[in-house]
């Protein structure tokens, strides 16, 4: 008989510092896979560079039945509503109650509810309870904030190993393959963990470069060797203020070998030598600016990451499009911009008419002591579109974003793609599906940290990283921390740690 899968989604990297609230309408965001269940779910996802694309294909390959009781992924923003909490958990819980002979979630792992600091734990502790028995394979994102809860919960775990994502199907696949020959009975996984002490800037941390680089190096290497079963590194989250904020390392193992502890102990001693690699070094905008007015080779991307969506940003913040206007930079375009007010002002207005705009800037965000700052500005109507198109870059290619409507404002010097809806610029398409063609620009302000590499470095001849306001800034010392556990570098710089410290 065909083996029958359990297969959910449940995604949300969660910003303590975010002024925006995160209730189940989040989780139905046009950007992308939202709260959808059964058929729809499954039409949404399939064939997806998503985790659950990739766990999809694995139950499609696997010949066995599935379903797909919850589905549900928001924009990062502040604290997940109890409501939306419970509604996605028990749709899952229950359909895990009928009986299944695995589960397989994608799971984010910096999920923080109102009620719980470590909403995926509590999930995974909740299935355990009425499955102990039950095979639970896990896709995690690579800024997991790794708990006891998690590893106690899962029977298998698996991480992103890049940063912009693009490979979100595969990390799936890595947990599938192992789930497998679990469940044919060649291997009996057995996961070990740990952490240490290091709270990096998410800027400073991407695999593609050191430090993380040769940490993610040695897990890769074991686990495409054979000599564990699957190997992760987290770098975690920052922007949350909860206890078990660290970097970390999961390795699963057959429970006949040892080789997972030597590889854990030697990827986190390694971690913590490179620690000061992990160090973020501020810089003044208007210098970042003047870097970028300075090249001659274009098109100049310019990454404003602190108000990024895909940390919990805003997405209003007028910062670095206001210095690049002061300095007088010409033949660009921004965005896009969340302003749902301005969008219905230029629909209104309608195309080729000239509007003021008190663009951005109306959101305030007292975790950070910031108000919001709106900026003056005039200019054309150019173009009005319904904000949605499908992705065909490297990272969640083939998923649909809708940004919903969309506006361009032409000032002469500069084209502001401005929306309805939060959406981190991944692609090409938040520009070109409104007829701008960034390729052909001087300059191209995006607000992203690491994502808009997936589709904006191939094409960039410079990248300069902008530090903007707002509430995903990469300069750790503008947050108030209260709730981290202690020691912990880079604050405690003079720290020393013993092996069993962590």
């Amino acid at each position: 008989m065909a083996k029958k899968f359990v297969v959910a989604m449940m995604m949300h990297e969660t910003n303590t510092f975010s002024p925006l609230p995160t209730p189940i309408e989040s989780f139905a965001r046009g950007g992308g896979l939202g709260a959808l269940n059964g058929p729809d779910a499954v039409k949404e996802a399939e064939g997806t560079n998503t985790s659950l694309g990739g766990f999809i294909e694995v139950a499609r390959k696997a010949g066995a039945e599935f379903t797909v009781p919850m589905a549900a992924s928001a924009h990062p923003s502040g604290l997940v509503t109890k409501a939306a909490y419970e509604q996605m958990t028990t749709a899952i819980i229950d359909e895990v109650k009928k009986g299944c002979d695995a589960v397989l979630l994608a799971l984010h792992g910096a999920m923080v509810a109102e009620h719980y600091d470590d909403g995926e734990g509590e999930l995974l502790n909740r299935l355990r309870r009425i499955a102990p028995d039950v095979p639970i394979a896990v896709a995690l994102d690579f800024h997991t904030q790794m708990t006891d809860a998690m590893v106690n919960g899962a029977t298998i775990m698996t991480g992103y190993r890049t940063y912009p994502h693009i490979d979100m199907a595969d990390t799936a696949r890595r947990a599938g393959r192992t789930l497998m020959r679990t469940l044919a009975g060649e291997v009996e996984p057995k996961m070990v963990w740990g952490n240490r002490p290091i709270m990096s800037s998410s800027l400073v941390h991407t695999p593609s470069r050191e430090p993380m680089k040769t940490l993610m190096g040695m897990a890769n290497q074991a686990e495409d060797t054979g000599e564990v079963l699957n190997a992760s590194v987290f770098g975690g989250f920052p922007q949350a203020d909860i206890p078990h904020l660290a970097l970390s390392s999961v390795i699963v193992c057959d429970k006949r070998t040892a080789e997972g502890e030597i590889l854990l102990n030697r990827i986190l001693d390694t971690a913590w030598e490179k620690r000061e690699g992990f160090l973020f070094h501020p810089e003044p905008l208007s210098v970042q600016v003047g870097r970028a007015k300075g090249y001659t080779d274009y098109p100049v991307v310019m990454a404003d990451h602190g108000d990024n969506t895909a940390s919990g940003g805003t997405q209003d913040v007028m910062s670095v499009i206001e210095e690049a206007m002061k300095q007088e930079l010409e033949d660009a375009c921004a965005g896009p911009i969340c302003d749902p007010a301005c969008v219905e002002q230029m629909i209104k207005a309608g195309v080729g008419t000239e509007v003021t705009l008190e663009l951005g800037g109306k959101i305030d965000m007292p975790a950070m002591g910031l108000k919001g700052k709106p900026l003056k500005i005039t200019g054309k109507v150019k173009a009005i579109t319904d904000g949605q198109f499908t992705v065909t870059g490297p990272m969640a290619t083939g998923t649909t974003v809708r940004m919903g409507r969309t506006a361009v404002l032409d000032t002469g010097k500069m084209q502001i793609v401005v929306s309805e809806k939060r959406a981190e610029p991944y692609d090409l398409g938040v520009f070109t599906h409104c007829g701008i063609d960034p390729r052909r620009k001087k300059y191209v302000l995006i607000k992203s940290r690491q994502h808009f590499r997936a589709g904006f470095e191939p094409i960039a001849k410079h990248i300069v990283m902008c530090d903007g306001d707002g509430c995903t800034a990469s300069d750790l010392k503008l947050f108030k921390y209260e709730r981290v556990k202690r020691p912990l570098y880079p604050f405690d710089l003079d720290m020393r740690l013993g092996r069993n410290e962590a």
